[in-house]
């Protein structure tokens, strides 16, 4: 993955030894007010974990990873302020919710930028960082699930040219609620 700047922030993989990094963004992340739509741990979860956990988490999608990239945005302080991560999903496998994957994808998970850095691009950004790992691993498309209730992801979403496939699964934490599934194919931003 290439390393951009945009404007003061650098955008980039991480490295398998910011395991800390990672799990402080991560709990940052989920004591967020729309943590309980946006991701499907909770804090108290995500804080009983073993450092182990995180030092494998980040060592499977830190930079040269093949099956998944976390992408961060550093800021001038050296403060990381926003992340996302790319699942690499190959056809003829079955994704987290069991469905079978039909062709090769990539999968956008754990979308978060910190609430005071919101609405100065960064997540476009970083977006674009992911999308661009995903295609360079040979993607065909790239998903992602959104709660059916989180209004804030979705239009971000579709402004970036994710459309709603019509494929729903049960949330997690709920089944009566829905997780939509949102597409961009690898032709439709050419």
């Amino acid at each position: 993955m290439t390393t951009t700047t945009s404007d003061d922030y650098v955008i980039r993989a991480i490295r398998a030894d910011e395991w800390p990094a990672t799990k402080a963004l991560r709990l940052l992340a989920l004591q967020d007010p729309v943590a309980h739509l946006a991701f499907l741990e909770t804090y108290e979860d995500a804080l009983e974990r073993p450092d182990t956990f995180w030092k494998e988490r980040a060592e499977r999608a830190a930079e040269g990873a093949a099956s998944a990239q976390q992408v961060i945005a550093e800021g001038p302080d050296g403060d990381w302020v926003g992340s996302l991560t790319v699942l690499f999903e190959e056809a003829g496998t079955k994704d987290w919710a069991g469905l079978p994957v039909e062709r090769k994808q990539g999968h956008i998970v754990g979308v978060f930028v910190r609430s005071d850095y919101r609405g100065i691009g960064l997540t476009e950004v970083l977006f674009d960082a992911g999308l661009e790992w995903a295609w360079a691993q040979g993607a065909e498309r790239v998903r992602l699930m959104v709660h059916e209730d989180n209004g804030r992801a979705q239009r971000f979403y579709r402004r970036a040219g994710f459309v709603p496939s019509g494929v729903t699964v049960p949330f997690v934490k709920d089944e009566a609620q829905l997780e939509l599934e949102f597409v961009l194919e690898r032709d439709s931003r050419d």
